[in-house]
């Protein structure tokens, strides 16, 4: 058994499928080095030693030796299959559709993934926070890059095109200067102060509801329907469009959720992925967690209506294909378990 074991990654090259090396050293404080040519032979060498020292290698572009701790790094596809193979004492370990409902909220990199680039593993075999090296083909331009699944995910921030999920589109996109046919870098611009806090909140105590003129509009028709269904039903204060909170959410103190039911200290959201696929899911759904914190350190609870794929991000989120009478019942019954019983009946019309 080889202790202590680093690897050395000796003229690398980074191919359009992956990485690639053409010559491994394998060193050990206590056996020295041994240099094992080729990567299917490395592979061999490697898989012959126990896998708790067969650790991912890190490749370098230059051909300078180059020598890291790898502990925690990406892996290619075959080595993390492998060693899951091991762990779990399996030849399958993850079934096919093990993990379909959390990649069903990205449509885009459902679409970006193909099995015969990757080893023959589909996408629904793969944890989404796997740290694992995948091969995705750009489905405008068939770009085919390496990324890993959560730098996937965190890929299309609040933007809403296509190319942002392709990082050669995106390049496209934003091209650099060039000068006599020499790409320059570009000038570094300044950079912006930050933007105070709006100032058109009210002077009001946290968790205060009230009608903000920052407010958007409602965002669709289905949210105008349940809101007035649910005004139809519960005798609650109309009209208040934002709370109060205490530390600003993009810019203002104040936060605007889709309904609220003031007496009962209840907001409700409405959520679906939209028409592309990217509302609510990604850094937009790490916004909405953000949102849910900020309501619920300010004395509010939230309800979010999650339609389609969308998983559940609270304790009292509700999944409902469509909001009907059944869906409204389920609303009803979930304001009794957060309130009481008592208190909500109070109010139903």
């Amino acid at each position: 058994m080889v202790p202590n074991l680093y690897a050395v990654a000796v003229d690398a090259e980074l191919e359009a499928v992956g990485y690639a090396c053409h010559a491994f050293e394998y060193a050990s404080p206590a056996n020295g080095v041994a240099t094992v040519k080729g990567r299917s032979s490395a592979d061999a060498a490697c898989r012959s030693l126990s896998p708790a020292h067969c650790l991912p290698l890190t490749v370098s572009r230059s051909l300078s030796v180059e020598a890291r701790t790898v502990v925690g790094m990406p892996e290619r596809i075959q080595d993390w299959w492998a060693r899951r193979q091991f762990s779990r004492g399996m030849d399958v370990p993850y079934p096919v559709g093990t993990y379909r409902e959390a990649w069903a909220h990205y449509p885009a990199l459902v679409r970006q993934y193909h099995p015969e680039y990757n080893d023959g593993i589909m996408l629904t075999q793969i944890p989404p926070a796997a740290d694992v090296l995948l091969l995705w083909q750009c489905e405008q331009f068939g770009h085919r890059f390496v990324a890993t699944p959560t730098e996937q995910r965190e890929r299309p921030s609040r933007e809403r095109r296509r190319s942002v999920w392709c990082p050669e589109c995106l390049a496209l996109a934003k091209p650099k200067p060039v000068q006599a046919g020499v790409p320059v870098a570009s000038k570094a611009k300044p950079k912006r102060p930050v933007p105070p806090v709006c100032s058109k909140t009210p002077n009001l105590a946290v968790g205060e509801p009230f009608a903000s003129e920052c407010a958007p509009k409602p965002a669709s028709a289905v949210e105008a329907q349940m809101r007035a269904d649910l005004f139809a039903r519960l005798s609650v204060t109309q009209g208040f469009t934002a709370v109060k909170v205490a530390r600003p959410f993009f810019r203002h103190l104040e936060v605007w959720p889709d309904i609220l039911l003031p007496e009962l200290r209840v907001a409700l959201e409405y959520d679906s992925i939209g028409r592309h696929g990217l509302e609510h899911v990604g850094k937009r759904e790490e916004a909405d967690k953000r949102k849910d914190r900020a309501l619920r350190s300010a004395g509010w609870e939230v309800i979010r209506i999650r339609t389609g794929k969308l998983q559940p991000l609270g304790p009292f989120d509700l999944q409902i294909p469509s909001v009907g009478e059944r869906g409204l019942q389920r609303i009803l019954d979930t304001l009794r378990d957060i309130r009481g019983p008592f208190m909500v009946d109070a109010y139903l019309l």
